[in-house]
């Protein structure tokens, strides 16, 4: 592989996405039966805090991952964090106090900690880190000096040669020679420090670029040896090093897994993910940590990303339902500078705003948190498929989920194990009902999932509830009510594939009242009965349109009243 442009190839130290994966031994067993982690990228430890209360905790993920907390070079772009300069908790994310508060407030939410960490390199220049330390490329003053990083002082250029992989430096970054019992202790001691303050995991960051046999030392020194411990080490045919050396330690991010779910969703059928995973030659479901993007594979082009839309969100509903790996959602920020760091600082205010895309949070992507959490332990049952890119599968009798990543709608009988009764679609929030023999009727809108499972039986928010509000006697629709924060002269707007709604004219979409801001809120009469797609738009002044990201909304109108769609929150 030919070395990179630093900030390109930093893009690729900087690891992979966080992925928590439940191993058949106790060192990576997942919490009870949560196993999803949703990766918080770039987020400051206090936003962090806030999350795990306000929305992984109660979605049901296992696991939040934050980003390096060591002390690292100063700049604005995103990959000085995964450039250390000292182990002191000293980054821009937040000192060593918000990291204790954040990781004692995710515990209080059920929600436990890993740590991405960087311990194969340093720095690649001199200066002055974000906690005040003054440091050399080959001198860290009471930690490292030039004789940890003599190994090898030129840059990789050979990934066929297993000793140039792993003994020289990445992008010209300091490569510490974990060979060595001196650096082992001061690693060692780094991840101690953060197991004392309660961190349940690490994600290690270039693990390719460390013989096995080290980390595996390095790991017998910890407080706690069976800590929860993933590895990046990326697959590339033909190398010498290979992902499944690091097996023995822990988990190892399945790069093949995200790369593959782009090409099928993209370019091939949807059917062909019938026996997705081992029987495509990944590395076993135990020891696999699967993601859609991460933080380097989103802005390199290796794998889908927020732009891709309703390829990107359907992806992410299939990960969270296939029982492969444990699955890692990434949550970053927009970005159009691949090298740009996080809004505010990584300061979160407000999801959707600033240009944080919080994909933890996207109903699709949030409601199968549960999903999953319920499936687990159960094969899967019922597989349908088009021959294209209709399918639908179940997780024995208790969970079923169907997607339609076609552009037209998709009205068929599923059968499915599920006892019979009333559920709830998490997708949509409207209700289904399942018969005596598994079976139920649904109407899927164009790129739009369905997903039932026995611990979602009745619909919150969203529900098609005729009570709710905006109910009028003898009047049905739709009462619309979305969070959305707008700047000076900006309006929200609904939009969709019914002439009530404009029929996806955005000329013709419908203004909502911001008398309760920032919930905007509109009543639209439509017939009993309608399935139908909608999503928000933001206007400004000009005229100009910004369309809300995510697949399209649908709903279904009752028999009498209203469908309530209250609890909609912009998605930027």
């Amino acid at each position: 592989m030919a070395s990179r442009p630093l900030s390109a190839a930093l893009a690729l130290v900087a690891g992979a996405a966080a992925l928590v994966v439940p191993a058949t031994t106790a060192e990576a067993s997942a919490p009870g039966t949560k196993d999803v982690t949703a990766v918080l990228f770039e987020w400051t430890f206090d936003s962090v805090a806030r999350a795990c209360k306000d929305t992984l905790g109660p979605a049901g993920y296992g696991f939040v991952q934050v980003s390096p907390p060591q002390e690292h070079i100063q700049g604005g772009q995103w990959w000085t964090s995964y450039q250390p300069v000292s182990y002191k908790i000293a980054g821009r994310l937040g000192d060593r106090t918000s990291f204790a508060n954040m990781v004692s407030a995710c515990h209080s939410a059920g929600v436990k900690v890993v740590a991405d960490s960087v311990i194969n390199h340093m720095s690649s220049g001199s200066g002055t880190g974000t906690g005040g330390t003054s440091y050399t490329k080959y001198n860290y003053p009471g930690l490292y000096s030039s004789y940890d990083m003599d190994d090898c002082t030129s840059e990789i250029n050979n990934y066929g040669n297993r000793a140039n992989v792993q003994n020289c430096e990445l992008v010209g970054l300091a490569d510490l020679d974990t060979g060595e019992d001196y650096v082992r202790g001061k690693v060692a001691g780094y991840l101690n420090d953060l197991l004392s303050l309660g961190v349940d995991g690490f994600r290690i960051d270039a693990a390719k670029h460390m013989p096995a046999g080290d980390l595996a030392d390095i790991k017998s020194r910890l407080s706690n040896p069976g800590v929860y411990w993933k590895q990046e080490a990326i697959y590339g045919a033909g190398e010498a090093v290979s992902p499944d050396e690091y097996a023995g330690n822990g988990d190892v991010q399945e790069f093949r897994y995200a790369r593959s779910l782009k090409k099928v969703f993209n370019e091939e059928n949807l059917a062909y993910l019938k026996n997705f995973g081992e029987g495509w030659g990944f590395m076993p479901s135990s020891r696999a940590a699967v993601f859609v993007d991460n933080h380097d594979t989103e802005r390199n082009g290796e794998t889908l990303n927020y732009k891709d839309g309703a390829n990107y969100t359907l992806a992410s509903v299939f990960m969270l339902a296939w029982p492969y790996g444990s699955p890692d959602v990434h949550s970053g920020y927009e970005w159009s500078d691949k090298d740009a760091g996080p809004p505010n600082g990584g300061a979160v205010n407000a999801c959707y705003t600033d240009g944080w895309k919080c994909q933890h949070a996207w109903r699709e992507i949030s409601s199968m948190v549960g999903f999953r959490n319920t499936a687990r332990g159960e094969a899967v049952t019922d597989w349908w498929d088009d021959g294209g890119d209709r399918i639908a599968f179940g997780r024995g009798s208790k969970a079923y989920v169907a997607i339609n990543h076609e552009g037209s709608s998709l009205t068929r009988t599923f059968q499915t194990s599920l006892p019979a009764g009333d559920y709830c679609d998490v997708q949509s929030g409207k209700g289904v009902t399942v018969d005596g023999s598994g079976r139920f009727t649904a109407t899927l809108g164009a790129n739009t999932a369905l997903a039932l499972h026995t611990g979602a039986r009745t619909c919150g928010g969203g529900s098609t509830d005729p009570g709710g509000p905006g109910t009028e006697t003898g009047t049905s629709g739709a009462s619309f009510g979305v969070n959305a924060t707008t700047q000076l002269g900006q309006n929200i707007y609904v939009t969709g594939n019914q002439s009530a709604l404009g029929n996806w004219n955005t000329g013709s979409a419908l203004k909502l009242d911001p008398a309760t801001y920032p919930v905007w809120k509109l009543d639209v009469n439509m017939p009993a009965g309608t399935t139908f797609e909608y999503k928000y738009i933001r206007k400004d002044a000009s005229g100009n349109v910004t369309w809300e990201s995510g697949a399209n909304r649908t709903a279904t109108v009752p028999s009498s009243g209203r469908v309530t769609l209250t609890s909609d929150v912009w998605r930027g």
